[in-house]
């Protein structure tokens, strides 16, 4: 059953935008933040929206490992690529500012590829690709990230759960966008577990002693002082092609670092040799291509409904009811939330307070009364 409390989606908009004000960030770049934090509860991805506004971004900002003013520099610029230097701000942000550019430049060459050095966490890489397929255009990203995924026969941390996102417009009401992290679980759905108080499937995270661990706060513990590692896609070894998940892992963690300039791996734990914060130096890849330069758009998008609605009108596993194509479940849940709101768990709502009360705000909460 679920007990959590609903607020309204322009409550929490307009609350998120003014949380991010009060903490510096302005009025414009806090209205993108608070869209994509909210495009993840959207799409019931819980553990990337407003379950992470605090500890994620405004906690960051407090301690200053994240800043809240996005100074962009454009390092290199040709008609069809872009590379940023983001110094640390926003990557929401940045990443909001390469899309438009990247969606322009495809529009008028056909593609178009841009990468960002010196980010901060850009939320659901998903966003980005669909800025793309709501214009009619392919959408590609993908991001590093904090160490968590070790490789193929380790245990160390080494690699981000390093999302590779695809977002492809189709003849139907929503894209196919495939949005997923390169290891079994991602590090935000272990937060979100460990905030519920709930464990995390066994077979997910390995120790350095090379056996399971469950528990999702030691978990939490045990990635950052780097005693535990995600599993790639596929899981441990190579008996369920693991190296696979490994493999693509590290294709992402090239892309992100090697085309802007950028950092990787160890350099991207938030904390410096002598175990103080420090600035995380995150790197982001993205690519646009528009049908129109082939074979058109509408030829594209009625070809890539018709693949959609072909598989799920395939024969069905003995018990199930239905078969989904990607981003079918995301539109379903925004379907109904769309007039019930925002689901806020009681960790989040405690935040949400924290946050208002030290700002000041003037807003009330049902959840209150």
């Amino acid at each position: 059953m679920d007990n959590r409390y609903y607020a309204s989606w322009e409550l929490m908009n307009s609350f998120l935008t003014d949380a991010f004000m009060g903490y510096g960030v302005p009025k414009e770049d806090a209205a993108i933040c608070a869209d994509v934090l909210l495009e993840s509860d959207r799409r019931g991805i819980e553990s990337h929206g407003c379950n992470r506004f605090k500890p994620i971004y405004i906690d960051r900002i407090k301690k200053g490992t994240l800043l809240p003013v996005t100074n962009i520099e454009i390092i290199k610029e040709t008609p069809t690529t872009v590379v940023m230097d983001a110094h640390d701000g926003m990557g929401m942000v940045a990443s909001y500012r390469m899309m438009e550019m990247l969606i322009e430049k495809a529009k008028k060459c056909g593609m178009a590829g841009g990468a960002i050095k010196n980010s901060t966490h850009y939320g659901i890489a998903g966003y980005w690709a669909t800025m793309a397929s709501k214009e009619g255009l392919i959408g590609v990203t993908g991001t590093n990230a904090r160490p968590s995924i070790a490789p193929t026969f380790g245990v160390e941390n080494m690699m981000g759960t390093n999302p590779l996102t695809f977002a492809l417009p189709t003849d139907e009401e929503f894209p196919f966008c495939l949005d997923c992290a390169t290891s079994i679980v991602q590090r935000g759905r272990i937060e979100y577990y460990a905030r519920e108080g709930r464990p995390t499937p066994a077979g997910t995270v390995i120790s350095e002693n090379g056996e399971a661990m469950t528990d999702s706060a030691e978990i939490l513990k045990a990635l950052v002082d780097g005693t535990a590692a995600l599993a790639p896609l596929g899981g441990i070894g190579e008996d369920l092609a693991g190296y696979k998940g490994y493999g693509y892992a590290a294709v992402v963690e090239i892309l992100s670092a090697a085309l802007a300039g950028g950092e990787f791996m160890k350099a991207l734990t938030g904390v410096s040799a002598d175990g103080k914060p420090q600035m995380y130096h995150l790197g982001h890849f993205f690519f646009v291509v528009d049908p129109d330069a082939f074979n058109g758009r509408e030829e594209f998008k009625k070809t890539a409904g018709e693949i959609c609605r072909a598989l799920r009108a395939s024969k069905k596993a003995p018990g199930e009811s239905r078969i989904y194509t990607a981003g079918e479940k995301e539109y379903l849940v925004w379907l109904e939330r769309r007039e019930k709101g925002v689901p806020l768990s009681k960790s989040v709502q405690k935040d949400i307070l924290e946050v208002r009360d030290a700002l000041g705000l003037n807003y009330h909460f049902e959840f209150e009364d």
